[in-house]
């Protein structure tokens, strides 16, 4: 292998059925370097989560904070333990600690069914759901993270905060990737998803989207009341194509849209920021399954083939955009035959077989550099 561009990737592994799935997403990864020649990976093993908090005392120290913010890019399994808690009751979750520490403003939901499963939504149209809900990961009602407040034990106050440098940065980011997806075939569309007719900054929010989207006179744009959106997501997700949103609506929605696909074990995500990315699966860290084999890796290969597209787009590096498709490619054809169903959806696929039927596919994949990055 000639490799030209090394690249040094954080892994967080976490907690629970974290490093279960990530130890074969490591192998899947490796798969796809040996078969291009035009990147390598340095995996790098972080310590953080909410076990490091139970033994330590600290949840992320500041090495690993360190580790993670001079690597190329960060690959993170799951984090938290519902019995290991902060003082004031919260969940250990260093993860939101790296949105905000590394600026990463977008988090990115894509919302594709694979094939081969057995859906939640009976109209045939369901097979074509391709959309991507683009979420503001600072800001919002997320900003009271940490910052609550309860007076007299009588009253429970968190502020939602949206700035316009915030909302244009998101918006941006939502508007250049429906230009990308739009040359690959989408509608190259915008819906900004608010709640403008009851709250003012919500209507401030919708100011700010209309006028980014006057900048960007080839993609068309709308607008969605957050619940109207989640009664169309259900009655008619086909059509749509990039979903932008504040944090907290954009936390529920997204786990909607995972419900589309087939469950959190399908769903991949990535935070990105301008300089730093952190690319992880939605669901949690599931310790009731963990040791148990039924943990699905699937989410996190999707989390992994996001990783690369995202490495290739911003580092120019076709090969990296190859091997994400690859693994997409993977990933369908293991599951095509309708007959490899997650324990989650009722069948009896846990990591191994899910994992061995992702790897065999791998080998047959064909890899046209079509991805669209995160």
């Amino acid at each position: 292998m000639n490799a030209q561009h090394p690249f040094t990737i954080a892994v967080l592994s976490g907690d629970g059925i974290g490093p279960e799935i990530m130890a074969p997403t490591l192998d899947l990864l490796r798969e796809v370097e040996n078969r291009l020649g035009d990147f390598s990976l340095q995996f790098d093993d972080v310590p953080a989560g909410a076990s490091l908090y139970r033994d330590s005392g600290t949840a992320f120290p500041e090495n690993s904070k360190s580790r993670a913010r001079s690597a190329d890019a960060i690959l993170l399994a799951a984090m938290g333990l519902p019995e290991v808690r902060y003082a004031d009751g919260t969940e250990i979750s260093p993860q939101l600690d790296l949105r905000v520490e590394l600026d990463l403003y977008a988090g990115i939901r894509p919302v594709r069914l694979i094939p081969g499963l057995d859906l939640p939504l009976a109209d045939p149209r369901a097979r074509d759901i391709d959309l991507v809900l683009v979420r503001e990961s600072t800001e919002g009602l997320f900003a009271s993270h940490g910052k609550g407040r309860v007076d007299n034990d009588s009253t429970a106050t968190d502020t939602m905060v949206i700035t316009r440098k915030a909302s244009e940065r998101l918006f941006d980011y939502a508007f250049k990737l429906a230009r990308r997806r739009k040359k690959t075939g989408r509608p190259g569309r915008v819906t900004c998803v608010d709640k403008a007719n009851v709250f003012t900054s919500f209507a401030f929010f919708r100011k700010v989207f209309g006028e980014t989207a006057a900048r960007y006179d080839d993609i068309e744009s709308d607008y969605s009341y957050v619940d109207a959106m989640a009664l169309n997501l259900v009655r008619q997700p086909w059509g749509f194509d990039v979903l932008v949103t504040e944090n907290m609506f954009g936390d529920i929605l997204s786990d909607l849209g995972a419900a589309l696909m087939g469950g959190m074990g399908m769903a991949p995500s990535a935070d990105v920021g301008d300089d730093h990315a952190v690319f992880q699966p939605c669901h949690g860290s599931a310790p009731d399954i963990a040791g148990s084999g039924k943990a699905n890796p699937t989410a996190m290969f999707l989390s992994a083939a996001l990783m690369l597209d995202w490495l290739g787009e911003t580092r120019e590096n076709a090969d990296c955009i190859r091997g994400g498709e690859m693994i997409r490619v993977a990933v369908d054809q293991a599951f095509v035959a309708g007959d490899l169903v997650p324990t989650e959806l009722g069948g009896d696929a846990g990591l191994d077989r899910i994992t061995n039927a992702v790897l065999g596919a791998l080998g047959a994949a064909e890899t046209p550099p079509t991805a669209v990055s995160a």
